[in-house]
């Protein structure tokens, strides 16, 4: 398959990953391909991708976001310490879930650990990039970004 094919493949897993795992209601605004750097707002968590495709899954809520998924997750607000563990295991939920998906249609993935990274910050190093912006009832937004380096 070529890697058009492959990333939309991602693309879609990624978008239906995230509604099996995120317990809230939320509108997938179209995507759109970014050129480097991408400027984190306030936190994010970084999981590499390896196999038919190589790249990264960033997932970028904001600490609001991740207060209210943890609340409707476990009945509580994530506040602290825990948001950034939090915001860790959402992201290993999401890019977990993310393979199992993509499995179903012939493509393979493996997941590196979570990186969460805290504070407005710049990634740089990939070749191109997918934004999902993804707008939660309250109008807030989680963003999606799908790097992609190479296809293997």
């Amino acid at each position: 398959m070529d890697t058009a094919t492959n990333v939309q493949k991602v693309l879609n897993a990624t978008i239906a990953s995230l509604t099996t795992v995120v317990p809230l209601k939320f509108q997938v605004l179209s995507p759109a391909l970014i050129q480097q750097p991408y400027e984190q707002r306030e936190i994010s968590v970084l999981i590499g991708l390896i196999g038919n495709i190589k790249g990264r899954l960033i997932v970028e809520p904001t600490h609001s976001i991740i207060s209210e998924i943890g609340l409707a997750m476990f009945g509580m607000q994530i506040e602290g310490e825990m948001a950034e563990s939090f915001t860790g295991e959402l992201g290993n939920m999401i890019a977990g879930n993310l393979c199992t998906v993509l499995e179903k249609d012939d493509l393979t993935l493996d997941i590196s650990p979570p990186t969460v990274m805290t504070g407005q910050t710049k990634f740089y190093g990939f070749k191109q990039a997918f934004k999902i912006p993804v707008k939660f009832e309250d109008g807030q937004t989680l963003n999606l970004l799908l790097t992609i380096d190479e296809e293997r």
